[in-house]
């Protein structure tokens, strides 16, 4: 809960979070899905209890507990954060149905603050287009974005209304990225990078009016902000490292594509699309 008390007090507009479950249903925060490189332990979080993951402790300083998504609901609703939104990353690795459903009801279970209802605040984040009936199912009327590797993948969530983008950097500095960003402003669509912690690919997404970034230092992107001159940055030239570094990332995500496509199918289900599709008309 540390880090996320402490984007807020640098300014950070929002917080990006990963969600799992633990093995009684209880709705966790932790990027991987294993106990090993924060914690120590071999275990899955999965195959845990929470009274177990309860009494761990981080390898680092300053010794944090895992957080639930509970206890970050609770902090969000304090007086004077209405303005912090949410963004989770609901990963693949869970059971969908059961993830979404709990998530819901840990919604629920947490009072908004008075000024700004949850589904102002929180967006879901949705890797493949499975999730999307879930959503609409477990936590109808919440915003959903989805994050992706892949601009291929990703133009299928087109066909569904309000669904704003949460891509890879390297893909939008790709060869597909600039007709894909500008698919999603005639749209009207945001448009978001993941993880973006240098200096320069920073000024890259101020450059081309990204709608935000997801960074490990959003104090520096903030000073990158305010001391942003466009003038500088249309001069400024990637390094030669970063353009190789495009290249094998757009490789992979070629790759995935078809492993998605593969696992996931390729279309948004289309029991939910009709279902949905009055709401494309109005």
């Amino acid at each position: 809960m540390g880090a996320f008390a402490g984007a807020v007090d640098v300014g950070a507009h929002a917080i990006e979070t990963d969600v799992h479950l633990s093995k009684d249903g209880v709705v966790v925060l932790s990027h991987d899905a294993t106990l090993k490189r924060c914690y120590g332990r071999p275990d899955k979080i999965i195959d845990c209890s929470w009274d177990y993951l309860s009494s761990l402790r981080t390898l680092k300083e300053p010794r944090s507990p895992m957080p639930r998504l509970q206890d970050l609901l609770e902090y969000l609703a304090s007086p004077g954060l209405e303005d912090i939104w949410l963004m989770l990353d609901i990963k693949l690795d869970n059971n969908a149905d059961d993830i979404m459903r709990l998530i819901a009801s840990t919604i629920r279970a947490v009072p908004p603050s008075p000024m700004r209802a949850w589904s102002k605040r929180i967006v879901l984040g949705c890797w493949a287009t499975k999730f999307l009936p879930l959503c609409d199912e477990y936590i109808p009327g919440f915003p959903v974005s989805h994050i992706g590797f892949s601009t291929a993948y990703a133009r299928q969530f087109f066909n569904v209304p309000n669904v704003s983008f949460n891509m890879l950097l390297p893909i939008l500095m790709g060869p597909c990225g600039p007709s894909f960003i500008k698919k999603c402003k005639r749209q009207g669509r945001e448009v978001l990078a993941w993880t973006v912690n240098d200096e320069k690919k920073m000024r890259w997404c101020v450059k081309r009016e990204l709608d935000g970034v997801i960074t490990d230092d959003p104090k520096k992107f903030l000073e990158v902000c305010e001391k942003y001159d466009e003038d500088s940055a249309r001069r400024e030239w990637l390094p030669f490292v970063f353009i190789l570094d495009i290249i094998r990332v757009n490789i992979f995500a070629f790759l995935y594509a078809l492993l998605l496509r593969w696992r996931y199918g390729s279309e948004v289900d289309q029991r939910y699309m009709k279902k949905i599709r009055p709401r494309i008309e109005e």
